[in-house]
């Protein structure tokens, strides 16, 4: 097994250089990661070493995030061909699993048939019901404002008091390291809203929405994720060709590698 992580690099379409890390052995596997988060911030790390023993595993930085390029002017399909061009570096065929938005890129990257592999998704963002009110609809266009004059912090704040992070939590965050590694990603924010924004109107997407994604899919939610959330994954495990629902007892938005890396491998080694 090989445990020492190799770093690659994969051109996108567009160009665009996708920076990655490869570490285990076995059938590869590419992790995609949700807003804000990174190879060297956030789940996606401690995931990988955890599924090391089972999978060839990729996780890599997001178009504009880390030490990947940003491109041009951002289109969703232009992430989907990222995730395209890691398969392709992964030998042309790979599982997919992502978080949060990441999970929603999955779903539409298998949609637009850039993988035959298994997908897993992990709490894909959406307001399927009124269990939670709508999304601002001026909400991306405040962020996108506050990243082009340069006040990356208030577009940090506006998305995390969204998502509902605690406002006494956002103010602690602001004295400790994270802050400034928030920070510098808060310019790729607006790309998570053109990803997830469609589904955040609080009704349910067509029922043929994902139709293209034909192949077999775990949906997962955490036990103790809001309602909205919970019921967004049923919502998506309904529309997916291919897909079951699993809820994790005890588990929140925020992504364990130690509960959710033993369902990961069940499902992915079938």
């Amino acid at each position: 097994m090989t445990t020492t992580a190799v770093e690659g690099r994969a051109v996108s379409q567009d160009g665009t250089t996708i920076a990655y890390t490869r570490i285990g052995s076995g059938p590869a596997l590419v992790v995609v990661d949700g807003a804000l988060c990174y190879r060297e911030f956030g789940p996606a790390k401690a995931l990988a070493e955890a599924l090391s023993a089972h999978f060839t595993v990729y996780t890599y930085d997001r178009r504009g995030r880390g030490d990947s390029g940003a491109g041009t002017a951002y289109e969703v399909g232009r992430e989907v061909e990222d995730i395209a061009a890691l398969i392709e570096a992964a030998g042309g065929s790979a599982h997919l699993f992502g978080m949060s938005s990441g999970g929603t890129l999955v779903a539409e990257a298998a949609h637009r048939g850039a993988t035959s592999g298994r997908i897993a998704i992990y709490e894909s963002p959406m307001i399927v019901d009124g269990t939670r009110p709508p999304m601002d609809p001026d909400l991306p266009a405040r962020v996108e404002r506050a990243v082009a004059e340069g006040r990356a912090g208030d577009a940090v704040k506006m998305f995390m008091r969204y998502v509902g992070t605690p406002g006494f939590f956002v103010l602690a965050l602001r004295f400790t390291p994270m802050w400034k590694k928030l920070k510098g990603v808060a310019h790729t924010l607006p790309n998570d809203f053109s990803v997830v924004g469609e589904f955040q109107r609080g009704t349910p997407p067509a029922a043929d929405r994902w139709a293209g994604a034909d192949v077999p899919a775990l949906v997962i939610a955490g036990g103790k994720s809001p309602d909205y959330l919970r019921n967004a994954q049923r919502h998506l495990a309904d529309a997916l060709p291919q897909a079951e629902l699993t809820v994790l007892p005890g588990q929140t938005h925020i992504v364990k590698s130690d509960v959710t890396a033993p369902v990961l491998v069940e499902f992915f080694q079938r």
